[in-house]
């Protein structure tokens, strides 16, 4: 009788089936549609972000174990040694190279010569000084020369501007990308330490608002990382068929130590539906919280409602 050793078992289930029929069985593997995979024989058989799930059966499971035990009918040990002896036996199908990705020419616009009506508007929405102080200090946010607009910043993990997004300061409602922007690299703070929690927020200005909100509260606003995602993220009709947010997907690949998520999106239809879906494609080994803002709308209205309610004689407009 066949035997396998416990070190045998804890290498075939650390595989997923995505990777087993990468290597193994490459001319079962079919692209569905953006990184969800199916298989040549079962097309209702979705794979997405290290799980799989068999529709038309109702079963699902993590593993290329799980797999080949409960579609393809193998006992445990039969699909134990399917596994090792595929990973001992058959050498990898090694991926082609990706090429190397060409980066925009971002146009920033050029800056005015002071900041002032900058500061004027986003302490108008209730932003703390000290939070506005810190992103002009570290060029994040500034004011633009020939339509004073806010302009938020977002860097590339070697801090070179890669996103520029705008917000008009003088009255009329104003807002839009710079030109080469790439919405990889949306506007964020980082963490004053390493940090394994993140933020994420539809805007730049809920960032900041959710920072003032945690300043007030007497509490560090440096201590964890923030991002925006740089507008609506609409995913697909069919949940699992959508993919990440282009920012959320490059700030975990380039900080792989977050495996804790916060999400702050609105209390909009579209805000819930983004929630659930990042919620629902995630990979398993982050930890997601849904905080949306406990009223108003987006992160800014309630910190303006938090205002009206403690000063209101001296409530930003």
């Amino acid at each position: 009788m066949p035997y396998v050793t416990p070190e045998q078992i804890e290498r075939a289930k650390q595989m997923d089936l995505l990777t087993y029929l990468q290597h193994y069985e490459p001319q079962e593997l079919v692209r569905f549609a953006g990184n969800v995979y199916t298989t040549r024989t079962h097309d209702s058989l979705k794979i997405s972000n290290g799980k799989w799930y068999w529709w038309s059966r109702n079963i699902g499971g993590r593993s290329a174990l799980d797999y080949l035990i409960k579609v393809r009918g193998m006992s445990f040990l039969e699909a134990v040694i399917q596994i090792d002896g595929q990973a001992v036996v058959i050498p990898p199908v090694l991926p082609r190279p990706q090429k190397s990705i060409e980066h925009k020419k971002l146009l920033l616009p050029e800056k005015s010569e002071n900041n002032d009506r900058v500061i004027s508007y986003l302490t108008g929405r209730g932003i703390h000084r000290e939070i506005i102080d810190y992103c002009i200090q570290t060029n994040r946010l500034y004011e633009s020369r020939d339509y004073h607009n806010a302009v938020f910043v977002g860097f590339d993990q070697h801090g070179i501007p890669r996103y520029g997004t705008l917000r008009g300061t003088l009255g009329r409602r104003f807002m839009g990308e710079v030109n080469g922007s790439d919405k990889h690299f949306s506007f964020s703070i980082p963490a004053r330490n390493e940090c394994s929690k993140l933020h994420l927020f539809e805007s730049a200005i809920d960032l900041l608002s959710y920072c003032t909100l945690e300043l007030l509260s007497g509490r560090d606003w440096r201590q964890d990382n923030y991002l925006s995602l740089a507008g609506i993220y609409m995913p697909k009709k069919i949940i699992e068929e959508s993919t990440l947010p282009a920012a959320l997907t490059q700030y975990l690949k380039d900080s792989p130590k977050i495996n804790e998520i916060a999400l702050h999106l609105d209390n909009d239809m579209a805000g819930r539906l983004a929630a659930k879906t990042i919620q629902t494609i995630l990979p398993i080994s982050y930890t997601v919280y849904d905080e949306p803002p406990k009223h108003g709308k987006d992160y800014n209205d309630y910190l303006r409602i938090k205002l009206r309610s403690q000063c209101p004689q001296e409530y930003v407009r």
